[in-house]
């Protein structure tokens, strides 16, 4: 049996995850709300992945306890298996099979009792019906990404991990798929999903940031730039290479980002950082404070992120 329905969808703590001698996972906790879309961000080589495979069972942790969909991580990964749907980075259908054969075959996996009427259903629910006999191979990124998805949902799982899902495909297909995720919530299913674009992370209801194995902010989206203590100012300069060179390194300075045709500078001592920034009025520069947002945090903690890894 599954916990009640007010019960986290994923609830984790402690868990570790060794390879040799490098620490992937290092003493995680996370707790995902059920109907939530949760966001799970970091650098390259972070853990996020091996996170997501211990969570859904395909991985086990040499260390931590918790539970998926109340089933235990540890000993009930068959039954998290039965109840997620799990999404790759890299496409891992049959590029020779068509797309209903593709999921044929998935839905037979799940033992769906109509496997007909479940490949028909996930066709049309992600747009795919008119395509149904063309090869995977042929897809492009975005079609690819849909056949992806429909088979992960092809079961009704209540757990959705998406491992970085939209990586290489064009902007209308990536909101073509949140569009898709977001009426998944409204039907209660619960979304982990590893991202690295700012647009997509906005769209999270919360944010867990690791680095390197180390959670280091886990809090609701619209919270994290207060969380850090970030102030932030918008710089604009004839010469913004010559403002970036005067600022990088400037008390209270802690992030200097190119936006366009103007600087984001950023750090948590606020008058040391107006202070710095005030230098460039003279020189044929301006500065207005700003609203410090979740890229500027993004940013902010990827820098300490570089620093914790050496």
């Amino acid at each position: 049996m599954t916990a009640a329905n007010d019960a986290p969808a994923i609830s984790v703590e402690g868990l570790t995850k060794r390879f040799g001698d490098r620490t992937v996972v290092d003493d995680l906790a996370l707790t995902v709300p059920r109907g939530a879309i949760y966001g799970f961000l970091g650098p390259n080589g972070s853990g996020k992945t091996t996170t997501i495979r211990m969570v859904c069972g395909l991985l086990k942790p040499d260390a931590g306890r918790g539970t998926a969909l109340g089933f235990d991580v540890l000993t009930e990964s068959d039954r998290i298996k039965e109840r997620t749907g799990y999404m790759t980075q890299k496409f891992s259908l049959y590029e020779d099979l068509s797309l209903r054969e593709n999921l044929e075959f998935i839905a037979r996996l799940y033992r769906l009792e109509d496997v007909n009427a479940g490949v028909d259903g996930a066709l049309d629910k992600l747009g795919l019906s008119e395509r149904a006999a063309q090869l995977a191979g042929s897809l492009s990124g975005g079609w690819k990404q849909r056949l992806a998805l429909a088979a992960c949902m092809i079961h009704a799982p209540d757990l959705l991990l998406l491992d970085e899902p939209t990586a290489g495909v064009d902007p209308k297909a990536r909101r073509d798929f949140w569009d898709e995720i977001r009426r998944y919530a409204r039907e209660g299913v619960t979304t982990l999903i590893s991202t690295h674009y700012m647009d997509e992370a906005v769209q999270c209801d919360s944010i867990a940031y690791i680095a390197y194995g180390k959670k280091l902010v886990d809090a609701p989206t619209g919270d994290i730039p207060g969380f850090l203590g970030l102030h932030a100012w918008r710089v604009r300069s004839n010469d913004l290479d010559a403002a970036e060179e005067v600022l990088r390194g400037a008390p209270g300075v802690e992030l200097v980002a190119r936006f366009g045709t103007e600087l984001h500078v950023a750090g948590r001592d606020e008058a040391a950082l107006a202070a710095s920034v005030a230098r460039l009025r003279g020189a044929g520069g301006s500065a207005e404070p700003m609203e410090a947002g979740l890229e500027e945090a993004f940013i902010h903690l990827m820098t300490l992120s570089a620093d914790n890894y050496k």
